[in-house]
């Protein structure tokens, strides 16, 4: 994807007088803002099982449908402001930049995610990645290896619809390498995320947690719907079989890839509009986390103003 150009319209409006992008009273002014930190309520620690983790549930918000849309669209100026703030700091040589970890089983969400959440900041300042099954180019590197060429660059949101964690869940799953090899990896991730923290990038790794009972509903509604058949592929009824395998897999993962410095955040799926609007508070919290600013003006202010009116 190509670099972040200059954009002609400033955001200083949208910071400081309380409108939105179309001149209208910003919709965060109409809307009880979210005093819960997802961060808090949505991480994995010490002793977290899966399995308590109710899909249908929605921590960290009480308010209905209609409200949590109404949240989602009232905090589109702020995230696209600190995006923007993100990104005119690498210019001035900032190296900050964040990397979004998307996982879940098929029909979680991922895509309403990547629609309504990612899409709501500048599209050039994504650098968006889905990883398929590995290319016979990959497979013959080490399973890091694709991985490396698809990180952000400075000033950059990195979105990774699955990851490097496919190598510890498909993987295990399916017995595709030997049990030694797989189980080395979860160290193997940890110091890789340790490493990509060092060098500056923010890492927000999301399970998006359907239940088994709302995944069947999503495939049959893509079953009964001619608009819908295109999202529908027949493996995903093959990967289904192995749904108590996959839960498995996902436990050790969070279990053994969750450290203080790198945490996951197990998000409860079945309600789309919670999950989007969880999504978006934790990179919402983590932007805000950054201490971003705009970088000063490297060049007389007064001097251009005074120049511009001569022109």
């Amino acid at each position: 994807m190509a670099k972040k150009k200059d954009k002609h319209k400033s955001k200083d409006d949208h910071a400081t007088s309380g409108k939105g992008k179309k001149g209208k009273k910003s919709k965060k002014d109409a809307v009880a803002p979210i005093e819960t930190s997802f961060i808090d309520t949505l991480k994995v620690g010490a002793g977290f099982v899966l399995a308590d983790r109710d899909p249908g549930s929605t921590p960290g918000f009480t308010g209905d449908k209609a409200k949590g849309k109404d949240a989602l669209a009232a905090a589109d100026d702020e995230l696209d402001l600190l995006q923007e703030q993100l990104y005119a700091m690498s210019r001035e040589g900032g190296t900050k930049r964040v990397l979004l970890v998307i996982q879940g089983m098929d029909t979680s969400g991922k895509g309403g995610i990547l629609r309504h959440v990612v899409g709501a900041v500048d599209p050039q300042g994504i650098e968006l990645t889905a990883f398929k099954a590995p290319s016979p180019e990959e497979l013959e590197h080490p399973f890091l290896w694709r991985i490396r060429k698809a990180l952000p660059g400075p000033g950059m949101i990195g979105v990774f619809d699955r990851s490097h964690y496919e190598d510890v869940l498909i993987v295990r799953v399916h017995n595709l390498v030997p049990p030694q090899q797989w189980g080395r990896r979860y160290g193997t991730i940890n110091g890789f995320e340790q490493g990509l923290l060092d060098d500056d990038v923010t890492i927000i790794k999301v399970m998006l947690h359907v239940s088994k009972e709302e995944q069947k509903a999503r495939l049959q509604e893509r079953l009964d719907r001619p608009d819908k058949y295109w999202k529908y592929n027949p493996g995903d009824l093959d990967e289904r079989a192995y749904w108590d395998a996959y839960q498995e897999a996902y436990q050790a993962l969070l279990e053994r890839c969750s450290p203080a410095h790198a945490p996951w955040y197990v998000v409860p799926a079945d309600h789309k509009w919670y999950a989007r609007l969880a999504v978006q508070r934790l990179l919402l919290e983590h932007l805000r986390g950054l201490d971003l600013r705009w970088p000063p003006a490297d060049f007389d202010v007064e001097k251009e103003k005074a120049r511009l009116a001569e022109l």
